[in-house]
């Protein structure tokens, strides 16, 4: 009896698309192509992102995008409507109200920036002291004088310094400062416990690890990666503050074009010209929701890290 042989029919295009025939190269993916499959998955992200370096070369070069003074008068051309000669219109003085929004940036933004680093430097001192403290009475001590803290709204506690210190540019960084540290301490507490409590610290002190490297090696590398999306993410509310409190009269005064500033001065003009308070209304809201979406998709992206 002969024996019979039974051929298998081979797929061609099933072997062709397998990644060994493809080759390694071809299987995986480029960091361009990953990128553009993220933009198209999230256009909204990608929208903010774009706002935003734009934003950011407003304060850097704002003579890119207008050659006019945003602090010079003209008299005879008082709260004229958008033209191709005043794209976004001029204010109660007669001042090119789209120069005034650009040269705006620069203040408001910096102004938030300024804010913002304050909160994340007395922030993140608290917040690693209270999580790595080995004593309960530290760490209960440090979070209760935070709880003091947050059970101000912001603005209010804000107020309250600047009523205390005075008005200005200066005293209105410390205080919206000073108001933003408990966000920064309770997120990094709650990363450096995280840290602290996992396996690899648990196994490195059992190795004999001294605690000041311990801390060095592990805890701050890793306790401080939720800086980056928690920054973005408070530009946006630190900007919001600014520029309420310059409405209010307690930040930068005229005639420094100031987003806060013009949205204060344009209040009493809005019936004869509604372009003064609007426009530099909508600059002021989207990039404090583009800094929002972009630090939100980037706390999202962190967070599918990790796990």
């Amino acid at each position: 009896m002969s024996a019979t042989t039974v051929q298998v029919p081979v797929n061609t295009a099933t072997a062709a698309n397998t990644p060994t025939a493809r080759g390694p190269e071809s299987s995986r993916r480029g960091p361009l192509a990953r990128i553009v499959g993220a933009l198209k998955r999230q256009p909204g992200v990608a929208l903010a992102g774009v706002y935003l370096v734009v934003v950011a070369v407003a304060c850097l070069l704002p003579q890119l995008f207008t050659s006019a003074d945003p602090i010079q008068q003209d008299l005879l051309a008082v709260n004229q409507a958008p033209s191709l000669e005043h794209i976004a219109g001029t204010d109660y003085l007669g001042r090119d109200l789209f120069a005034r929004i650009v040269y705006g940036a620069r203040y408001s933004i910096g102004i938030g920036i300024a804010v913002t680093l304050i909160s994340l430097f007395f922030g993140a001192i608290i917040g690693l002291f209270a999580g790595t403290a080995r004593s309960r009475i530290i760490d209960t001590a440090f979070m209760r004088a935070i709880d003091v803290l947050s059970s101000f709204p912001s603005v209010l506690l804000a107020l309250i310094i600047v009523g205390l210190t005075g008005a200005g540019v200066p005293n209105l960084i410390v205080a919206l400062g000073v108001a933003g540290i408990p966000t920064f301490a309770r997120m990094i507490r709650a990363e450096t416990k995280s840290v602290v409590l996992s396996e690899y610290v648990e196994q490195s002190i059992t190795f004999g690890l001294p605690r000041w490297k311990m801390l060095l090696r592990h805890v701050l590398p890793n306790s401080l990666g939720v800086i980056p999306y928690m920054v973005t993410i408070s530009l946006g509310g630190a900007l919001m503050g600014v520029s309420a409190l310059s409405f209010l009269g307690i930040g930068s005064q005229p005639p420094t074009p100031e987003w806060g500033t013009i949205l204060a001065e344009s209040r009493n003009f809005l019936r004869v010209a509604w372009w003064s308070g609007i426009l530099p209304g909508i600059v002021l809201v989207l990039t404090v929701i583009s800094f929002t979406v972009v630090g939100r998709a980037w706390q999202a992206s962190f967070e599918r890290k990790d796990r």
